[in-house]
């Protein structure tokens, strides 16, 4: 025991040492003046949530890049098989033609020959300006190796024509002709191969832009915890302050301080998830309608970010930080008559680090329950939890009584990575089940802030 109390008094003397020093330097000067230190905290979120909206921009203008991408592909792909297949049909009437002597057998090589050559036209202007040398080098090669072949076919029709069948025997058996055929099935599947490996490449540089949002948004979810908890540590600071030094009047008046601090606070926050809200919005506004989906999800998450903050800062004069106020108001926007919801559980407060993550996850399930879950079918949801203080931790059931419930998909989109990222910062687990009856939802997290 006294070597801890040694060690415990080292300690606060060396604190104390290092804020001593603090306070002499410049920055610890600057800092010291009423304000600075909170602007210096709001201005570094603020650079981090232009840095979000950009990074979501980045990721519009990459799945944007993607689409157009597939279209040119796909119309490229098509023409190419255009061109294959005309010279195959073309070959095939020419040599029905000389076995048959038959003219109708030639039906199939005039279309291939009127059709080649508006397909090359339209691959010419498909690629554009923007054509690699390679592939410029390509579209030239199958251009000249059709051609070739099809003056090869209008020849050997030709002799036919005039009888000479002998010569165009000949001129059907050499090898020729059947290289061209080979030289130009290759340099059709080089082509194709080409296009597609561009389009993966853009799939690609898609899926990675979506895989930096989610980090950044997490650490912006730290970064406001922080932020609350900062502004709550100088308050305290403050009004601890004025009680050694001031009679009752003063520590009355640090009181006040401290809640004006603390509103103005919320209030910049706000103003901050108001100014990336409307930038989401705005970067939106002209882009085409599957692009103002992904922006609606990310504007739905950040709103649910606010409500968060708004439940930490004592909404409707409860408790900061009450489970219970927690739930009721992140589902208080998607309740109504004909949305049925049970909420049930003793009253719990809740670590700072728990809130926002907690309030993301019932954000995300209750946005999908009244696109996919109960609430789009008149179902009932039900939401209780219970606290196990042996254990010293929290079950919270979500369980959604669904109508004809419908087998999810496989694929896993934003939200279960929300989830996944959420299950992390509240140091617990997040379990979903899939039943007959609806969904079932166990969330599984910490009493204890510092719990590892």
């Amino acid at each position: 025991m006294a070597k801890r109390n040694h060690a415990s008094v080292k300690r606060d003397q060396g604190l104390r040492r290092w804020v001593a020093q603090m306070r002499q330097s410049n920055l610890g000067r600057w800092l010291a003046i009423p304000g600075r230190s909170a602007l210096a905290l709001f201005a570094l979120i603020a650079l981090l949530l232009t840095g979000s909206a950009l990074l979501v921009m980045e990721t519009i203008e990459a799945e944007r890049a993607e689409r157009q991408q597939v279209t040119k592909t796909t119309r490229i792909l098509v023409e190419l098989r255009n061109v294959g297949r005309a010279a195959i049909n073309a070959e095939t009437g020419q040599r029905g033609y000389f076995i048959t002597l038959d003219q109708r057998y030639l039906a199939p090589y005039e279309v291939g020959r009127e059709q080649f050559p508006l397909s090359l036209q339209n691959l010419r202007q498909t690629f554009g300006p923007d054509i690699s040398p390679e592939q410029e080098r390509l579209l030239n090669e199958i251009e000249q190796l059709t051609r070739s072949k099809f003056a090869e076919m209008r020849e050997s029709v030709g002799m036919i024509e005039r009888g000479e069948l002998i010569a165009a025997q000949r001129m059907i058996l050499t090898d020729q002709g059947q290289e061209t055929m080979n030289r130009l099935r290759r340099a059709l599947f080089d082509m194709e191969t080409m296009e597609q490996n561009i389009l993966r490449d853009a799939a690609e540089r898609s899926r990675a832009a979506e895989e930096r949002v989610m980090p950044l948004l997490a650490i912006l979810i730290v970064l406001i915890s922080i932020t609350l908890a900062l502004g709550l540590f100088q308050t305290t600071r403050a009004a601890r302050a004025d009680a050694a030094e001031a009679q009752a009047l003063a520590l009355a008046e640090a009181h006040e301080r401290a809640d004006l601090l603390s509103r103005e606070l919320a209030h910049r926050v706000r103003n901050l998830f108001a100014m990336i809200l409307a930038i989401v919005n705005m970067s939106a506004r002209n882009e085409p309608d599957e692009t103002r989906v992904v922006t609606e999800r990310i504007a739905e998450r950040i709103r649910a970010l606010l409500t968060v903050q708004e439940v930490t800062q004592g909404a409707n004069s409860r408790p900061v930080g009450d489970l219970r106020t927690l739930v009721e108001m992140t589902l208080a926007p998607y309740r109504d008559d004909t949305s049925a919801c049970v909420i049930d559980g003793v009253d719990l407060s809740l670590p700072d680090t728990t809130i926002t993550p907690l309030g993301l996850v019932l954000h995300e399930l209750a946005t999908n329950a009244v696109k996919y879950g109960a609430w789009s079918t008149q179902g009932e949801i039900h939401v209780s939890w219970r606290n196990d203080e042996r254990a010293g931790e929290v079950t919270l059931d979500w369980v959604e009584m669904t109508p004809n419930a419908a087998k999810p998909g496989d694929r896993e989109g934003f939200g279960s990575m929300l989830m996944k990222a959420s299950a992390r910062q509240l140091r617990g687990s997040i379990e979903r089940r899939f039943t007959p009856e609806g969904l079932i939802v166990t969330i599984l997290f910490p009493t204890d802030a510092h719990a590892a």
